[in-house]
């Protein structure tokens, strides 16, 4: 397979999935990533020498043209993004650099390089939030973000629709639901609670845990965006979903019954400003026009994650040390 896909944010976590998926189906793959707190390379230690990595940020359009000119790509996948909604409440600037920024100069190298396909991964937050347990979002569901993070991510979501409609670029959108698995970076509900669980420490749960995602496992998301690649439409949206939805509480209970943690390890904290109550995908577009449907289920995604992060206790700790860190400086700055 001689395609070339370039992958930004290819060693973040579902960045670094696509792109070891994508060298096992024998694509070549170019990534760029700037290597924040987010990126390790280490994600990409299993496929060194087998792609082309350049240390970069997205915003910085001169460099991002000369790995274009270099690397002739005929894909572009668009991982890379701030992703943290707590980071972004108490600093929506990088956000806004980064996803809205950033994205609007990809679009317009893409334009210039006459790209035959760009997927543009966007985010099932950027349709706000159900208010009760029924009801699910469709492709054609009114954007209505609530946080400085899904606004970033609606933005870049319509920016890649406007330069469809507007320049013909062949876009695709893409709308996943709450990734989970191996590499996430401990800042994130599941990953957060194995660090703190093996450490004998409070886990931290907003409000009373009623939030209710819907979770889908890493691989399942990576999967789903090469079939979008493959099968997918210009100028067409698609979520990713996997019918799994969990509240918080449901899924912190789970985490600590696979690691043997009582759950008196669970505290109770003051809810996040403006937390979505629900979200929940529809997705019958995808598996009906691509063919494609999630494989693993939470029971089994929850026992995978579990069992990688006690394979990985090293990496899992370092991790542990910066998130802490990070979040001391954060409370400590506060008037």
């Amino acid at each position: 397979m001689s395609k070339k896909i370039l992958v930004t944010g290819g060693a973040g976590f579902i960045g670094s999935e696509f792109v070891r998926q994508g060298v096992e189906k024998g694509y070549k793959m170019v990534v760029i990533d700037r290597l924040t707190y987010a990126g390790d390379l280490e994600r990409l230690r299993s496929v060194e020498g087998k792609i082309s990595f350049y240390r970069a940020d997205i915003a910085n359009r001169e460099f991002i043209e000369h790995i274009f000119a270099v690397e002739k790509p005929s894909i572009v996948v668009h991982w890379a993004a701030e992703s943290h909604v707590d980071r972004s409440i108490l600093n929506a600037a990088p956000f806004i650099e980064t996803n809205v920024k950033g994205t609007q100069i990809l679009l317009d190298i893409s334009r210039e390089f006459g790209i035959s396909k760009f997927i543009n991964i966007s985010t099932d937050e950027v349709y706000g939030e159900l208010k009760d347990t029924r009801g699910k979002f469709s492709e054609t569901s009114p954007l209505n973000p609530n946080s400085p993070y899904s606004v970033s991510k609606a933005s870049a979501d319509m920016l890649g629709r406007a330069y469809h409609r507007t320049y013909g670029l062949p876009v695709i959108t893409v709308r996943p639901c709450n990734n989970y698995g191996p590499w996430q970076y401990p800042e994130k509900l599941i990953p957060v609670t194995i660090a703190r669980a093996l450490e004998n420490e409070y886990i931290p749960v907003y409000g009373k845990g009623e939030n209710i995602r819907e979770w889908l496992y890493v691989s399942d998301c990576a999967e789903a965006v090469f079939a979008i690649v493959e099968k997918g439409k210009a100028g067409e949206i698609y979520n990713i979903g996997s019918g799994e939805e969990r509240k918080n509480i449901e899924v912190v209970k789970k985490v600590l019954d696979l690691l043997g943690k009582p759950h008196s390890l669970i505290r109770f904290v003051d809810d996040r400003p403006g937390h979505d109550y629900r979200y929940s995908l529809d997705v019958t577009k995808i598996e009906k026009e691509i063919g494609w449907k999630a494989k693993v289920s939470f029971e089994k995604g929850a026992e995978l994650t579990v069992e990688w992060y006690l394979n990985n206790l090293d990496w899992l700790s370092r991790k542990r040390i910066e998130v802490m860190k990070y979040w001391k400086e954060v409370y400590e700055s506060r008037p």
